[in-house]
């Protein structure tokens, strides 16, 4: 190969990288599903911050008995740390999305499956803390009846009525399940597949 051969070949690879104002222009419009994500994130992370530490201030806030305070607490200490786990995770994520700068393809790519992943870590996250809450409902109302004159005790329900309580519990943890993917889908979802329309828009060119 000879020194035209070679500099004909750079003139074309620089050709290729060359991001054209059109492409640009459909690019900068990511920008507008991103800053949603960006907010709806930062609005997550606070409203779940405060909702974890409400949690642990339960007993306090609602009466619980002595007897119940150390047993809640052990839970307490296992939800709490799968919370840091996950928030912190997610609190790195929105980090990362304050510091990306959408110029080039690449970019647009790399930014749309950190969203995708991230995506799928909110919902890992929440269907984590599922049985927890479950748990806290369950200890929190028996707490309150078996407090009161002639209240709930385990002892008085039969195998039919705790066969109950089981398809109750399985249709909570359910019924959570479709909240947390209609929630993802309503605040994360529908941003993603605008850039994802982008992203097709780029590879049509």
């Amino acid at each position: 190969m000879d020194f035209n051969d070679i500099q004909n070949a750079w003139n074309n690879e620089k050709i290729e990288n060359v991001v054209l104002p059109d492409n640009l222009e459909k690019i900068n419009s990511a920008n507008t599903p991103l800053g949603k994500i960006r907010r709806n994130l930062r609005n997550d992370l606070i409203m779940q911050t405060i909702a974890v530490l409400a949690i642990g201030l339960a007993p306090f806030m609602h009466g619980f008995s002595e007897k119940w305070i150390a047993p809640f607490y052990l839970l307490f200490s296992i939800f709490f740390a799968v919370c840091v786990y996950y928030l912190t995770k997610l609190y790195l994520f929105y980090r990362r999305l304050n510091n990306i700068t959408l110029k080039t393809k690449d970019s647009l790519y790399e930014t749309y499956f950190d969203i995708r992943l991230n995506m799928e870590l909110y919902k890992t996250f929440g269907f984590a803390l599922t049985p927890f809450l479950v748990l806290f409902l369950l200890g929190f109302l028996y707490d309150k009846y078996s407090m009161k004159t002639g209240g709930i005790q385990v002892t008085d329900f039969s195998n039919g009525q705790l066969i109950s309580v089981f398809f109750i519990v399985a249709f909570c943890i359910l019924f959570m399940g479709l909240s947390l993917e209609w929630t993802v889908k309503c605040f994360y979802g529908k941003y993603a597949k605008e850039i994802r329309k982008v992203i097709d828009e780029l590879k049509e060119e």
